[in-house]
């Protein structure tokens, strides 16, 4: 090489990363807004949760306490035991699902068959039918089968609005599943369970995140259901935010708010890197 050549070399170098360095500085500010607006709800809650006192036009509480954090966490309150309750209904809701929408899924995804149309409204059906005249049938043959005012009762009621969601999601994932892998795989000599978890449960662990991140906030947020089949047994985060709400205590209020919307604010963190088809994509060819 000349040096010419080297110069243009190291100008084209130079400008590379250039590029490269402001790529990473508009990912970095993108990611910065959202954020920012993901945590800007928070800054009031945690301003109010922390205050006694606060009347307009303060701009500012005049006076400060932490009385609204003392009783959340103090043992002789309710709110362990309903986040303990809100967190194992929301946790096996979202289990419950996703083993009934990956079949679901598939079948709606990957075959046709006779009546396919009807059974897509039915699983629609939950969604557009009023929540209130569904749960009072259900709630009148839960009672005569003991199931309700339990545990079970609520996780089962609140499969009906979350199954559709998980359903939709799949079904769209298997409608552009190749199942040609699992094809290869078992010419290969995989048996059943093998192919599962190599090959096909790879391709749609994004899809399951994202029906679960919908489960679980459903789930999670889910008040008029549990009132109706918990009948006050069964007392989840909900149901006290919406009694705090009620008694105007802004403190209180404030808390289990910030209590509430975490979880499913960690959830999402958590589950963001499976929001694309890349980890779907480099977990299936890796497997083959």
């Amino acid at each position: 090489m000349n040096g010419t050549s080297i110069r243009r070399w190291a100008a084209l170098t130079t400008q590379a990363k250039a590029y490269t360095r402001l790529q990473r500085l508009l990912r970095g500010l993108v990611v910065a807004a959202i954020v920012g607006g993901l945590l800007l709800p928070f800054i009031p809650l945690i301003i109010w949760s922390v205050s006694h006192r606060w009347y307009f036009p303060a701009v500012t509480p005049t006076e400060w306490s932490l009385r609204a954090w003392r009783y959340v966490f103090s043992p002789n309150t309710q709110v362990l035991t309903a986040l303990g309750y809100s967190f194992t209904i929301a946790t096996l809701t979202t289990l419950l699902s996703i083993v009934i929408g990956i079949p679901a899924g598939r079948a709606m995804g990957l075959y046709r068959f006779r009546g396919k149309t009807v059974v897509r409204f039915l699983i629609l059906a939950p969604t557009i039918v009023p929540p209130l005249a569904v749960a009072m049938g259900i709630h009148i043959l839960f009672i005569r089968y003991g199931l309700a005012n339990t545990l079970g009762g609520v996780v089962l009621v609140h499969l009906i609005p979350v199954t559709p969601y998980m359903v939709l999601v799949m079904s769209s994932v298997f409608a552009n599943y190749n199942p040609e892998y699992e094809q290869q795989a078992r010419s290969l000599g995989a048996n059943s369970w093998q192919v599962f978890v190599h090959i096909t449960l790879p391709a749609i662990l994004p899809g399951i995140m994202v029906g679960g991140l919908f489960a679980f906030i459903i789930s999670w947020s889910e008040y008029l259901l549990t009132v109706l089949i918990g009948g006050g047994q069964v007392v989840t985060l909900p149901l006290l935010l919406f009694s705090f709400a009620n008694s105007g205590d802004n403190p209180i209020t404030a808390a289990l708010s910030i209590i509430f919307i975490g979880p499913a604010v960690i959830f999402l963190m958590l589950t963001s890197r499976y929001l694309t088809g890349q980890h779907a994509a480099i977990g299936g060819i890796g497997k083959l």
